[in-house]
């Protein structure tokens, strides 16, 4: 048995489609998707900003990436701000970054299926994002997706070529899951070998540049 091919085959590139347009038709359907995603008591802490390149919103969060980011960004056909609301009428909501992230998850994957690809961005100003569009004080920013069309890796700066071929690597499960004590493999027979998926235009990890 084998993970389904919508986990296996999401990635984060940064070559992105420059000319590629994503319908709000399509953008709802996966903002419908983060909807459904589980929460701590279904108390739905997840929050978005939706901006479309070439319009304010995406521009604001554009300015709000660090340099980095702001390299390959730009060509994403829209850039979502995902962000917590941290309290509600009830008082302080718990485990909102886990709720924000299985709703992302669940973006992410929706993105897959539809034949989209998605970057995860830790790299940007919070504060900038707060003071832009006038989050209210419990509403915290926590990442940027740049969503799109795959596009052309050899239009990325010459740094970001590499990182886009290279292969994608996950630790094996005798290093992450246990049983009977903390570090006793619940699966020791992996092997390390298992846990590589090369791919000759992968790389997928949050930025923090």
């Amino acid at each position: 048995m084998e993970p389904h091919s919508l986990i296996t085959q999401r990635w984060s590139p940064r070559a992105f489609d420059g000319t590629a347009e994503v319908s709000p038709d399509t953008v709802r359907v996966l903002l419908e998707a983060a909807r459904w995603a589980a929460s701590h008591g279904n108390t739905q802490p997840a929050r978005f900003l939706v901006g479309y390149r070439g319009d304010d919103t995406f521009q604001r969060i554009f300015a709000a990436l660090r340099p980095g980011n702001r390299t390959w960004a730009g060509r994403a056909s829209v850039l979502l701000v995902g962000a917590v609301a941290e309290t509600d009428e009830r008082g302080p909501v718990p485990n909102t970054e886990f709720g924000l992230g299985l709703a992302v998850q669940n973006l992410v994957l929706q993105a897959v299926d539809l034949g989209l690809v998605t970057h995860q961005v830790g790299g940007f100003s919070p504060d900038e994002v707060r003071g832009a569009f006038g989050l209210p004080n419990h509403v915290r920013p926590v990442v940027v997706i740049a969503v799109g069309v795959l596009g052309d890796p050899e239009e990325l700066p010459e740094d970001l070529r590499a990182r886009e071929r290279r292969p994608r690597v996950r630790k094996p499960l005798s290093e992450t899951v246990f049983a009977g004590r903390w570090g006793r493999p619940a699966f020791p027979d992996e092997s390390a070998a298992g846990s590589a998926e090369p791919s000759a235009e992968a790389a997928d990890e949050l930025q923090h540049e």
